[in-house]
C-alpha cells in the first residue's frame, strides 16, 4: 500500500502554499480536446490569465492538433488520459500500450515526453503505478459536472469546497462545465486565489512529483492496493 501524506490545508479560506504569495488551485479537464467547447474555455482562460491542465484522450487528437498546440502556447499543461479512456486497474499490458500510444501522439504534436497521467475514472492498480513513466494525478474535488450539467451547482461545489493546493476535476466537453469553471475562477480570483497548472502547483508547494505515484494533491497520495 502506498503511504498517505499529511493533508495540511483545511477547507475554506486557506492560507497560501509555502513560498507563495497567494493560495493556488489547479483546475483539470478530462476527456479533452472537444472542439468548440474547448476553444471557448481557452478564450475565457486567456481573458482571465488563468492556467489549467488538460488530460487528453489520444484518439481525439487527430484533426485537433492546432487546438493542442494552442493549449501549450497559452501556458496550459497537457496530460495523458489513455488512448480510448480505458481503465488502468484491470492488469495486463493493454493499459500500458494505451498510455504509450497517447504519449507518442503528443510527442508528435508537441515534442517532449513524460506527460503526466490521469487514470480514467481515477482507477489504477499497483501494477500500473510500478510501470508508469510519469506521475499519476487523482483529484481533491470531484465536481461531478458530467452528472450535474448545471453551471451554478458545479461552480458552487468548487467555490464552497476549495482550499489552497487542491486539484479540481472537470470535463471540457460540456458547455455547463465551461461556464462553471469561468464563474468559479472569477469568484475565487476576487478572493485572492491563483489558477495554475499541475506542474506550477507542485513547484509552488515545493513538492517534486515522483514517477508512479498517484497524487490527490501535492501533499497527499492516494492509497492503491
Amino acid at each position: 500500500m502506498l503511504p498517505l501524506l499529511a493533508l495540511a490545508a483545511s477547507r475554506g479560506e486557506a492560507a497560501p502554499a509555502a513560498g507563495t504569495s497567494a493560495p493556488c488551485v489547479a483546475l483539470t479537464f478530462d476527456d479533452s480536446p472537444n472542439g468548440k467547447t474547448t476553444e471557448r474555455l481557452l478564450d475565457g482562460l486567456a481573458e482571465r490569465g488563468a492556467h489549467v491542465t488538460f488530460f487528453v484522450i489520444g484518439r481525439q487528437l487527430s484533426g485537433q492538433e492546432e487546438l493542442i498546440e494552442r493549449m501549450s502556447e497559452e501556458g496550459h499543461q497537457i496530460g495523458n488520459h489513455t488512448w480510448t479512456h480505458r481503465r488502468l486497474d484491470t492488469g495486463g499490458s493493454v493499459g500500458e500500450k494505451e498510455l504509450e500510444r497517447t504519449e507518442c501522439a503528443l510527442c508528435g504534436i508537441l515534442g517532449g515526453s513524460g506527460y503526466w497521467i490521469r487514470p480514467p475514472w481515477g482507477f489504477a492498480s499497483a501494477e500500473t503505478l510500478r510501470e508508469a513513466k510519469a506521475p499519476l494525478i487523482y483529484w481533491t474535488i470531484d465536481t461531478e459536472d458530467w452528472r450535474q450539467l448545471d453551471a451554478k451547482k458545479v461552480a458552487r461545489r468548487i467555490v464552497e469546497n476549495v482550499s489552497d493546493g487542491d486539484i479540481v476535476l472537470l470535463h471540457d466537453s460540456y458547455e455547463s462545465s465551461v461556464d462553471a469553471a469561468l464563474a468559479a475562477i472569477d469568484e475565487l480570483s476576487a478572493r485572492g486565489f491563483e489558477f495554475v497548472t499541475l506542474e506550477e502547483l507542485f513547484a509552488r508547494m515545493g513538492v517534486e512529483p515522483e514517477t508512479g505515484c498517484l497524487y490527490c494533491r501535492p501533499d497527499k497520495l492516494r492509497t492503491v492496493k
